[in-house]
């Protein structure tokens, strides 16, 4: 044993006898279940402990002792001690290091003691290292061997059946292709009689880490087509529902509405504001997705830093715990960035949220400065708290997605994980960068860069002359009953008359009925869906020249473009304003540029367009 550490004796076992090795085997598979072990680092270390075993096996004086150690934390250890030369091979030295968390040889000159320590470190225990020894002397007092051999006779029966029923195939297929073959079975029975008698001494453990190995690639394999497959049916079955309810709250809300009472009032704030926040966690996994695949990308515009940071002290001041204190400077040193605007509100927001989530007193501080000039001009936001803190063997873990530190501060506290993940995402994707230091105790500070001006502002396309409204009437093609009362009142000041079709079917008569100036068209509709009735609107001589717009709650990536050729836009549902279709009914007033024909033979929507 070593004595720069302490260590806890749980079992000593001599390997003198052939079937020593087995009871070790055991032994190690006990004490690392009572220990807290399992999974792979539980078969890792059963698997060179057993080999070391049977390759250490006739040394003289030959002794297994199983033990805790507090080295760096806890750890189950396994000493070899012997006499005489007695050397391990090479490749068991190899595995250990490549599969343990620590492997040591020593061996002494002449006959003096070897000793090989094969160790694997433990989850933290809830009880001192003394108690958990303790319990686990109490595990291995019941430790069964017999158990352990069986399982093992039974495992090489199975393989011994499975070889059996290939070495059927192959003969039947020898008999099959050549008469001649036949002669050779006896050879080939022969062979495989070795390759059975190998195969049978390999050690279980290495069959059982191959077999996890592959369980855990197809699990792999089955989540990834479920999220997929979860990433392309969200949009539709989750933010058209949510744009539905923020909608109509807003309506409600509306000083134009009927009034409602002070505490209905309340109560359909408290809708809209619940409903805003499930639209942005829905965003956020959608852009977490879209970010992985490299389809999100940021738009670049002047953003003005003091009116952003006046939006997040209005949005944030009221999350505070009684007792913490917000402070988000009103004046700062930098004026205005060239940036993704929403992005940058969205990664602020995200660690100034975590920050107060996690502070119960003190304060959580904003602070803004710049750095360099011209090129590398830089605006640097540190967010610093004076909260929990974060462990530093989790500082990194933090930014994988879904990881939460456990602990009793996340009662009461819920989340999905997601928020530093992303924003450091979109902070990559702005071209800056998000760094976290934390002490347990003491708080966390997160600094973010990004660049102040990576590129000239994007041009600002020209406005019409305002009027009464961009359009006489528009028609509206849409399934979704709720999204279309939204609707209605978001463009009821842009058109004298607006005209609702539920039936996807009824469309196109309608439109050659109503001759709109506009049709706003769903996609996902029950019958014929939006790319059905754009082509019969296309092929309708009636109807072919009016100007039809496409609305979705679908990401940009899952529209088929080719199938809207001539569509002057695509909106998305989440992110529609007065604001956006007054724009695009503005622009009907230009004739759009004709459309481009593909290496396939099909006409490109070139006009159309997702507005962000």
């Amino acid at each position: 044993m070593t004595a720069d550490a302490p260590v806890h004796e749980l079992a000593t076992v001599l390997l003198a006898e052939e079937g020593d090795v087995i009871t070790l085997r055991r032994c190690t598979q006990s004490a690392c279940r009572a220990a807290g072990l399992t999974g792979s680092p539980l078969v890792r270390l059963t698997t060179v402990v057993s080999e070391a075993g049977e390759h250490l096996k006739g040394a003289p004086d030959l002794t297994a002792h199983l033990c805790l150690e507090e080295r760096d934390g806890l750890r189950l250890a396994v000493h070899f001690t012997w006499r005489k030369a007695h050397r391990p091979p090479a490749a068991l030295l190899t595995a250990a290091s490549r599969l343990l968390d620590d492997g040591l040889l020593r061996l002494s000159d002449g006959d003096g003691p070897h000793r090989l320590v094969l160790a694997q470190r433990l989850p933290a225990p809830a009880a001192s290292a003394a108690e958990l020894a303790g319990e686990v002397r109490e595990a291995l007092t019941g430790t069964d061997t017999a158990a352990d051999l069986i399982e093992a006779l039974r495992s090489q029966n199975r393989h011994l059946l499975a070889a059996l029923e290939e070495s059927e195939r192959q003969q039947e297929e020898l008999q099959r292709l050549n008469a001649e073959l036949e002669e050779t079975n006896a050879g080939v029975l022969a062979l495989y009689s070795e390759l059975a008698s190998e195969l049978e001494e390999t050690n279980s453990g290495v069959v059982a880490l191959y077999a996890e190995l592959e369980d855990k690639t197809r699990q792999l394999e089955l989540a990834d087509a479920y999220k997929t497959r979860f990433w392309a049916n969200v949009s539709h079955e989750l933010r058209s529902p949510v744009n539905s309810v923020i909608a109509l709250a807003q309506l409600l809300l509306d000083t134009a509405a009927d009034p409602l009472s002070a505490e209905q009032r309340q109560q359909v704030a408290m809708v809209h504001a619940s409903g805003s926040t499930l639209l942005a966690l829905v965003d956020e996994l959608l852009d977490v997705a879209k970010a992985e695949s490299g389809r999100l990308e940021p738009h670049l515009a002047e953003v003005d830093v003091r009116s952003l940071l006046h939006q997040l002290r209005g949005m944030l001041q009221s999350t505070a715990q009684p007792g913490v204190d917000l402070r988000i400077p009103d004046e700062v040193p930098v004026g205005t960035l060239v940036t993704d605007e929403v992005m940058l509100a969205r990664i602020l927001r995200n660690v100034l949220s975590n920050a107060l989530k996690f502070t119960n007193d003190g304060s959580v501080v904003l602070d803004v400065t710049g750095t360099g000039r011209g090129e590398d001009a830089r605006v640097v936001f540190r967010v610093e708290d004076t909260g929990v803190g974060i462990p530093a063997p989790d500082i990194e873990r933090v930014f994988e997605e879904f990881y939460q530190v456990r602990g009793p501060h996340q009662r009461g506290r819920p989340g999905t994980g997601l928020g530093l993940p992303y924003a450091r995402k979109l902070t990559e994707l702005l071209g800056g960068t998000l760094t976290l230091d934390s002490e347990v105790g003491r708080g966390t500070r997160v600094t973010i860069r990004v660049p102040a001006r990576p590129g000239p502002p994007a041009a600002a396309e020209p406005r019409a002359a305002s009027g009464h409204g961009p359009v006489r009437s528009v028609l509206v093609v849409d399934d979704d009953q709720a999204f279309v009362t939204a609707f209605r009142a978001l463009v009821q000041d842009l058109a004298e008359t607006v005209t609702t079709v539920t039936d996807s079917a009824e469309a196109v008569a309608a439109v050659a009925r109503v001759r709109p100036d506009a049709v706003f068209l769903d996609i996902d509709m029950p019958g014929p869906d939006g790319y059905e009735v754009r082509r019969l609107l296309a092929a309708t001589p009636s109807t072919a020249g009016v100007p039809v717009i496409v609305l979705t709650a679908l990401e940009a990536g899952a529209v088929d473009l080719t199938r809207l050729a001539g569509t002057r836009a695509v909106l998305n549902k989440s992110r529609l304003t007065a604001s956006v279709l007054a724009d695009t009914l503005r622009g009907l007033r230009t004739v759009p540029p004709t459309g481009q024909t593909s290496a396939a033979g099909q006409s490109k929507p070139s006009t159309a367009k997702e507005h962000p």
